[in-house]
């Protein structure tokens, strides 16, 4: 039996929809960055006889067109409606929606980039620690730990995995945090923690590690909407958080500069609370080496502060406590070159990290 008329008539157009949205893809301009999923996007693979012979011109095409599809946010966003409206979908690209907080699912635990982790951080001690020096570590949960046991979606047990880091980190004083955190201390759109809410951490760590902050504060919101990473790999409507940040005289006061760029920072930069990733603006983001310097501190005490973005936000709160802090991530500089930056003679030592990074070990250098 024969094709009927009504099914060429939606063949042709199909065939002239991806026809067209080939030839688009090949000549448009071409995007390099999709700032709602903030990632870079594949480009136009080289056409060369070897590449397209062993078939790498069609897999590196397959995934540029995917990224350079004319419309694609609207695709996107037409996807997860229909996956979560239509098909009652619970996640979508591995983000869920729960009590109005958007989330990703961190599950399983990964043992052995926990164990990695713990080599690594050990691997510093023992190539610039001495007896000296007082070590601490930290763990901050991950958001889904909070919600999952709401959603009934998958999460790492944080009791337990708590529980195993502060065994296996033999070589620092363990300092639990997670008794002062909840869902409502992160935003809504992002991973991150609000800085508003962490005060109570900041002070839990100080007091720890033998300080005391001056916690007078001065509450300030930027102008600027903040969409979180969450939102743009949802492609779901939502609404926005609120980027709140903290001042007083020690942070107003402190000096910051930023080794990896040879430059003087400021503790916020504005404009990137306008920029791709709005959480920027505490501490102009990931940058591997940074110092504070409080230039009226009553003592000599230093901190040497490794960390992953999360501690972008809590050290200004922590500077107060501190003639100077050094930030340090060694995500994006190698332990090996650390002796060339940091004299670590009577620093006190802190490792705060949180679990997105320890069961994703390979980050760290």
């Amino acid at each position: 039996m024969g094709m009927h008329w009504k099914d060429k008539v939606v063949c042709l157009l199909f065939s002239l929809l991806l026809a067209g949205g080939f030839l688009l893809c090949v000549f448009l301009p071409e995007k390099k960055y999709s700032d709602s999923e903030r990632r870079f996007l594949a480009t136009m693979p080289s056409f060369t006889a070897d590449a397209v012979w062993s078939g790498r011109f069609m897999s590196d095409f397959e995934s540029y067109a995917v990224d350079a599809f004319p419309a694609r946010d609207a695709f996107r966003r037409g996807k997860a409606l229909t996956a979560a409206h239509v098909f009652a979908r619970q996640d979508n690209n591995g983000i869920y929606t729960a009590d109005g907080f958007l989330c990703a699912v961190e599950y399983p635990l990964d043992e052995d980039s926990f164990m990695r982790a713990i080599e690594r951080l050990r691997y510093v001690c023992d190539k610039y620690l001495t007896e000296e020096n007082r070590i601490f570590m930290s763990l901050i949960p991950d958001k889904n730990c909070f919600l999952a046991k709401e959603s009934g979606h998958l999460s790492l047990d944080y009791d337990e995995v708590e529980e195993q880091v502060a065994k296996m980190a033999d070589f620092a004083e363990y300092i639990p945090i997670s008794d002062l955190l909840g869902k409502e201390d992160y935003y809504k759109t992002d991973t991150h923690w609000r800085q508003e809410n962490i005060t109570d951490v900041a002070d839990r760590l100080a007091q720890a590690m033998g300080t005391e902050l001056l916690a007078e504060y001065e509450f300030s919101v930027a102008k600027e909407d903040f969409y979180g990473v969450y939102y743009g790999q949802a492609a779901l409507p939502h609404e926005p958080d609120r980027l709140c940040y903290l001042t007083g005289d020690a942070i107003d006061q402190a000096i910051v500069y930023d080794w990896q760029n040879g430059r003087k920072i400021p503790v916020y930069d504005m404009e990137k609370a306008d920029g791709r990733d709005p959480y920027e603006m505490f501490l102009s983001g990931s940058l591997s080496l940074i110092t504070m310097e409080n230039p009226h501190a009553t003592g000599d005490k230093k901190l040497v502060l490794f960390r992953d973005s999360f501690g972008s936000s809590i050290a200004p709160l922590l500077i107060s406590g501190y003639s100077q802090i050094t930030l340090v991530d060694i995500r994006y500089i190698h332990p090996d070159s650390l002796g060339q930056f940091i004299d670590f003679t009577g620093c006190d030592v802190l490792f705060l990290y949180s679990t997105l990074v320890w069961n994703h070990s390979e980050t760290l250098k």
